[in-house]
Parts: structure tokens; sequence; C-alpha cells
């Protein structure tokens, strides 16, 4: 059986996306969930993210990927996925929160 997306539309998308960033602390838009992350970018940005914090919220853009990609760059600028944000701010995908990671800097940036 083969995954079919849902049929959301692209005003449903965008509302989506402005109210978890409005309504959440820290959101990750990524593939999947947190239970199966459906990509290795996805996977690590969660990684790092819930070792400091475990009240992370998660979008996944699968119902419609096209749609969150049009709806986030209106947001970041970019259109890859995963992407994070911390109280409304565009913080980086799994390349970003490594980076922050590594240089000691994730836990303070996303108020964990």
């Amino acid at each position: 059986m083969a995954f079919e997306p849902e049929e959301v539309s692209p005003e449903e998308v965008t509302d989506h996306v402005d109210s978890a960033i409005a309504d959440n602390e820290v959101v990750l838009f990524m593939k999947g969930d947190e239970l199966m992350p459906q990509c290795g970018y996805s996977r690590k940005a969660l990684g790092l993210l819930t070792q400091y914090r475990d009240d992370v919220e998660t979008v996944n853009v699968l119902r419609a990927t096209d749609a969150y990609r049009e709806a986030l760059e209106r947001h970041s600028g970019r259109e890859t996925i995963p992407q994070t944000f911390v109280d409304g701010e565009f913080i980086g995908g799994s390349d970003i929160l490594e980076q922050l990671d590594e240089r000691g800097e994730l836990e303070a940036k996303i108020g964990g």
C-alpha cells in the first residue's frame, strides 16, 4: 500500500505554520513525527533538541510537503526541512542545530 498524502489546502497549511510558530516556544517542522522520523536530518534535529528539552512541538510536513515548504519559506527564507523556530524566531535546520551544540550554545538558544 503506497503512502497517499492527505488533501490539505495551502491556506490550511499556512494557518497551521503560523499558529505553530506563534503558539509554541520551540517548534520543529520535520518529516515524520517524534515517534517515527522519516529522514535522517529530521531525526538528528529532534535528537539535538530533545537532549535539552522535552516539550518540543513537532509538525509532520509529509501531509503536504510542498505547501509546508512554501509556508515555511515565508517565515525563514528557506524551504528546506527540517526547520526549528524558538519564540517565533527561525533558528535553522539540523546542520545549524549541530553547530550550535558543538559550540555549547544550543541549550541556551532553545531555553533548555
